[in-house]
């Protein structure tokens, strides 16, 4: 049985269109789905018409690593997915997954497009359907058994900005066996609406080579603030 978490901070309308389209909530096997509200959030969250399976989890501290982890405390499924709340999943996400697990991995990953269409955009997407630099990043949602997640020792609360990519360090380090399921889930292009194309991939690089040299990850965080203009108040 799967449990999805979805860490969220001021994503009302994010989850307004997730719900919306979400065919996979009646799926069987889709044991629930956690909302983890940030312990700052201000947007109507509440106000959400919801499916019986969805559940409201207000966490006691911010951050995506800290909201996921106290969401999985709670979570009854023995498959965790990490979802985010801008990412909406293809229709077959549920047997995907499922999928995966039966033919002996432990984790995996999906790969994605944006929700605009042009050329620079689908060459990034192009990226994810592969193993690489960037493989491991959150909007691919990672989905992992609930055994192997607690071996691992959870999310880094302290890795305030890319704990996706510290724990998928583990991940390999572990030997975990996982695969990156072509299925595109569409993932929102506001990052790229809000700053340059160029900007967004120099940032990202950077980011990512200073991270993987062990910088600090409060040091990344405001490094990514000063370097991208967020559209949102995540």
């Amino acid at each position: 049985m799967i449990s999805i978490i979805i860490p969220v901070h001021n994503e009302y309308k994010n989850l307004q269109r997730l719900f919306n389209v979400a065919c996979f909530l009646s799926h069987e096997q889709l044991l629930e789905i956690i909302i983890a509200v940030s312990p700052v959030n201000s947007d109507a969250i509440e106000k959400l018409e919801c499916d019986q399976k969805i559940k409201f989890l207000h966490c006691k501290n911010k951050g995506r690593a800290a909201q996921m982890n106290e969401a999985s405390q709670i979570a009854l499924g023995n498959t965790f997915v990490f979802l985010h709340a801008d990412v909406v999943p293809p229709t077959d996400f549920i047997d995907d997954i499922l999928n995966s697990l039966q033919n002996g991995y432990e984790a995996g990953f999906f790969s994605y497009k944006f929700d605009k269409d042009t050329w620079y955009l689908r060459v990034n997407a192009s990226f994810t359907a592969k193993y690489g630099l960037f493989t491991g990043g959150g909007d691919q949602c990672l989905f992992i058994r609930k055994d192997a997640f607690d071996k691992l020792g959870k999310f880094n609360e302290e890795q305030v900005l890319m704990e996706d990519f510290e724990f998928f360090r583990r991940m390999k380090k572990e030997n975990v066996p996982y695969t990156i399921v072509k299925n595109d889930l569409i993932v929102s292009a506001r990052k790229y609406e809000s700053n340059s194309y160029l900007r967004v991939n120099l940032s990202n690089f950077l980011l990512v080579v200073l991270f993987k040299f062990g910088y600090p990850g409060n040091k990344l965080k405001s490094l990514h603030n000063k370097l991208i203009r967020t559209p949102y108040n995540g």
